[in-house]
């Protein structure tokens, strides 16, 4: 209502209250229509909603704004003959906008009449609803979207209430839990589903999840139907309005073929590992096995050379001490000592030549030593010279100052040996043999053509003029077994044990040769820092420390000589020596209440009881007594597990007087308490 300052209150008309109350209904379209359908009223909500102006309106269908599909149909009609028979018609369709764009109205149609109740027209009614359609439409296909993933879901998804009681389980779930009526299991505790062991942690990740935490562990539970699973769980909190767990989210993923599988794996890597270790167990016994058969090759090639060697040592031994005797015998004693040493000399060769033969034959592991290889070549010449044969000359080309080098020198011995084997059956009809020492230091492209580390190597090098080698021969030359030799003259395996000997001391080997221009071969070593490992020369006899009062030695040995030079010795030094022939005997001695400070025993003895089965059988009753083993053989046969006990020493035969006498009060007197040691 209106007022006038000069006129009083203006009161508005009831048509115009009414025009003004429509137009001031935006959010609505309201429309009036005669009985033909045409508009007579048209206000500003539905000239907001659909385009048109009033002016546009007035006069046309109010079908304009349906679609066509609806004006094909009648809709129109179908609506206006709804209101007069019903008094009221209500509907949810699609219309159409001036711009020809679509939108999803509610409408209302209703019957206008006079004071009668005659039909005057219709007064239609619309509502934009598209946002809210919209909206609902993404609701749904989100829940669509939710339902098709649970239901393919290959997981169990379980909604609990915060007592863990069941509330929903997907169809996915139902499918795996073998679960035919969930309303059966519905509201049930759902840790009871689990086995008595397993409950614990079912009920611990529930309360862990009450408190806003995420909880996960792994077992076995049985479906409804008894089939064993086991299975993979997450328990989390859903959160309600205020943030606070409303809900709990249960997801168990059936992970038993997986666990399966990780045990079958699991046992496959354990016989894989074992079946590993038998192989590497195999593979080191077969290696082993052809470092010996390479070392017996050796031996083989050896054989002639060392008889005629050793048979001129022997003779050099003989005839000195046979000249000794027919000058003492005519009571002759000048110029003695040239005989003597003679003797000597021989004898420390023959010992070499021994010694050399058993590191040879010997199975045994690297041993890597701080060596000279100038002064192990020196060492050899004389057995390589044998070796090839008077048809082949030998020359070495040693450096001055070559630098040490740590490895095996037995098994450099060895290698060389097999090279200049090699190079002696290359050279038929003889040639020339030479041995070279060099300093080598290798930059980074002199390094990789050779397939090793940059640095500083010792280089010896074998060179014949033999026949050479095919480069499709060197291609395979270390391959073990491959030899171009007649059969039953090689096996094979001289220069692939060569091969792995210096690989595994950090060297390589390199072949140079052509067919008809002879061959070299090339070890490189590693430079090594340290100083070479030079034994001592024993003290002279007059100078080895005497014995204490009373102090007694057993010897016991089969053969009369070496119990005759041991006891001299012995009783230079002023021990009381008790000899035995054989292990018996010995073990009568060591058996009765004498006084034995230390027993001297040969390993290899008669009578079916060897030394070291003397030593262990007197230390049950005497277990503090001191032993020095003798022995012809390598030190491993009286070694158990590559150590000596404590107390026990072991002196290689043959030594010298002095060696002996300085090892007897070592060994009484403890100063070496274990580990073998080798007299010379």
């Amino acid at each position: 209502m209106k007022h006038n300052a000069d006129h009083g209150p203006v009161t508005l008309s009831r048509t115009r209250l009414l025009e003004a109350l429509l137009d001031s209904a935006t959010d609505y379209a309201i429309i009036a229509m005669d009985l033909d359908g045409l508009v007579t009223s048209w206000n500003e909500g539905a000239h907001r909603i659909l385009g048109w102006t009033e002016d546009e309106m007035i006069g046309q269908p109010a079908s304009v704004f349906f679609t066509l599909e609806d004006r094909q149909k009648g809709t129109q009609h179908a609506e206006m003959q709804s209101a007069l028979d019903h008094g009221r018609g209500n509907d949810e369709r699609w219309h159409q906008k001036k711009d020809g764009t679509c939108f999803w109205a509610s409408g209302e149609m209703m019957p206008l009449k006079d004071e009668n109740g005659a039909p005057q027209g219709f007064l239609k009614i619309l509502r934009d609803r598209t946002n809210q359609r919209q909206a609902a439409e993404a609701q749904r296909a989100d829940a669509e979207f939710l339902h098709s993933v649970l239901a393919s879901s290959g997981d169990c998804i379980k909604v609990l209430d915060l007592d863990a009681n069941l509330e929903f389980m997907n169809e996915g779930g139902l499918r795996i839990m073998e679960v035919s009526d969930f309303n059966a299991i519905r509201g049930c505790p759902w840790p009871d589903f689990w086995p008595p062991g397993e409950q614990e942690e079912a009920r611990a990740a529930v309360l862990t999840a009450k408190a806003g935490g995420s909880a996960r562990f792994q077992g076995f539970a049985n479906t409804t139907k008894g089939a064993r699973k086991y299975w993979d769980v997450q328990v989390t909190a859903i959160p309600g309005a205020n943030g606070r767990p409303e809900k709990l989210l249960a997801v168990s993923r059936d992970i038993t073929e997986q666990k399966r599988i990780e045990g079958e794996l699991r046992e496959l890597n354990d016989s894989l590992e074992r079946r590993i270790d038998e192989r590497t167990r195999e593979l080191q016994a077969s290696e082993d096995q052809l470092r010996q058969s390479q070392k017996l090759e050796a031996l083989g090639q050896l054989t002639g050379g060392v008889a005629h060697d050793f048979n001129n040592l022997l003779t050099g031994i003989s005839g000195s001490l046979e000249m000794l005797q027919t000058r003492l015998a005519r009571g002759q004693f000048t110029d003695l000592d040239r005989f003597i040493s003679a003797a000597q000399t021989a004898s420390i060769r023959a010992a070499a030549l021994t010694h050399r033969l058993l590191a040879f034959s010997r199975r045994q592991n690297l041993d890597p030593k701080p060596t000279n290889a100038n002064r192990l070549v020196a060492g050899m010449e004389d057995l390589v010279r044998r070796t090839v044969g008077p048809a082949i000359l030998v020359e070495t080309v040693l450096a001055e100052d070559l630098w040490t080098t740590l490895c095996d020198a037995g098994q450099l011995e060895n290698a060389v040996l097999n090279l200049c084997i090699n190079a002696r059956d290359a050279m038929p009809d003889g040639g020339r043999l030479t041995i070279e020492t060099a300093n080598a230091s290798l930059n980074g492209r002199a390094a990789h053509a050779r397939d090793m580390a940059p640095g500083q190597y010792i280089m010896l090098c074998v060179t014949d003029t033999g026949t050479g080698m095919a480069p499709d021969v060197i291609e395979r030359a270390f391959d073990p077994f491959y030899t171009t030799k007649p059969m039953g003259q090689g096996t094979g395996l001289g220069l692939s044990m060569t091969y792995g000997f210096t690989k595994q001391s950090g060297g390589q080997v390199r072949i140079h040769s052509a067919v008809g221009k002879g061959t070299t071969m090339r070890i490189y070593l590693p430079r090594h820092a340290g100083e070479e490992d030079v034994a001592s020369p024993p003290a002279q006899l007059a100078e080895a420390p005497r014995a204490q009062h009373g102090e007694t030695v057993l010897i016991v040995d089969d053969d009369p000589a070496v119990r005759m030079l041991v006891t001299e010795v012995l009783e230079e030094l002023g021990y009381a020596a008790v000899e035995a022939a054989d292990g018996n005997a010995g073990l009568k001695v060591l058996q009765s209440n004498a006084r034995i400070d230390l027993l001297i025993t040969d390993v290899g003895l008669p009578g079916g009881m060897n030394g070291r089965q003397i030593a262990d059988a007197a230390r049950t009753s005497r277990p503090d007594l001191k032993v020095l083993f003798i022995t012809g053989y390598a030190e491993n046969a009286v070694m158990r597990s590559g150590y000596l006990e404590p107390g026990m020493q072991i002196m290689i035969k043959p030594f010298t007087m002095e060696a002996l006498a300085t090892r007897i009060k070592d060994a009484i007197v403890g100063e070496h308490s274990s580990g073998p040691s080798v007299g010379g």
